[in-house]
């Protein structure tokens, strides 16, 4: 998701300004309806849609015009493909509460990559966890809620935090048990917290402290969203265009 698509209009769809196009992606489960901005008269651009799973779906590239009826000007198949972003988001849903993962997990933190590669992997992979489908049980320390505070651990807050993803980390802030995993302490007798101020996270340290924290800048610059039920509509700020994503 979140990728620029391109439509070219052949010239018997070039028509008058007030036609609206707009795009929708239907899968096995999810379907996605994309507005559309003009660039030029034979060109539209707008935005995929986050998917739930890989799979190839069903598009209709639509035209609206007041008082007329909806037109399907075109369909063809788009393929959702599983990347490294889809694979990492998984491995790290699955491991919640997995100790021999989670430490698995540190050897990253011994050969941190550069900063620029740290920002594309947590936007990438924080992308793919809000698009997965989780188990209505999940929860960020594990499926064993036997295991008191008291007990340390590693945590997934404490991947988050220690490799710096502030995507990921405010993600998982609004996951069950994410609050709590703020005070677990690791095998070294690290918090989440206390991690982000050793590592001199400002931001970091800033979003898990603040009670009324609010979403990083650099998602909420980028686009929006608003969920109610089974609904969810995005606005990206960039090209202006909007999606609305219901369960099919």
């Amino acid at each position: 998701g979140d990728s620029v698509i391109t439509v070219q209009l052949t010239e018997e769809d070039k028509v008058e300004d007030d036609v609206v196009f707009y795009l929708v992606f239907t899968g096995s489960t999810v379907q996605h309806c994309t507005s559309t901005r003009k660039i030029n008269p034979g060109s539209l651009e707008t935005i995929s849609p986050g998917h739930d799973c890989c799979e190839t779906v069903k598009v209709a590239l639509c035209a609206s015009r007041e008082g007329h009826p909806v037109l399907v000007v075109a369909e063809d198949s788009f393929q959702f493909v599983q990347d490294e972003a889809y694979d990492a988001a998984q491995f790290l849903a699955t491991c919640a509460g997995n100790q021999q993962a989670l430490n698995f997990t540190r050897f990253l933190d011994r050969s941190r990559p550069p900063a620029a590669d740290v920002d594309f992997l947590d936007e990438k992979v924080a992308l793919a966890f809000r698009h997965l489908k989780l188990p209505a049980e999940w929860n960020v320390l594990g499926a064993d809620q036997s295991l008191t505070e008291n007990v340390p651990r590693e945590t997934l807050m404490h991947f988050a935090v220690r490799l710096g993803l502030l995507r990921l980390t405010w993600f998982l802030l609004q996951q069950p048990g994410g609050r709590g995993a703020l005070s677990i302490h690791n095998n070294e007798g690290a918090t989440p917290v206390s991690l982000a101020l050793e590592r001199g996270y400002q931001k970091l340290h800033q979003l898990l402290t603040e009670e009324e924290a609010r979403e990083p800048d650099s998602w909420s610059t980028l686009s929006h969203t608003v969920h109610s039920g089974d609904y969810s509509v995005k606005h990206h700020r960039g090209l202006d265009v909007y999606m609305l994503t219901a369960e099919a």
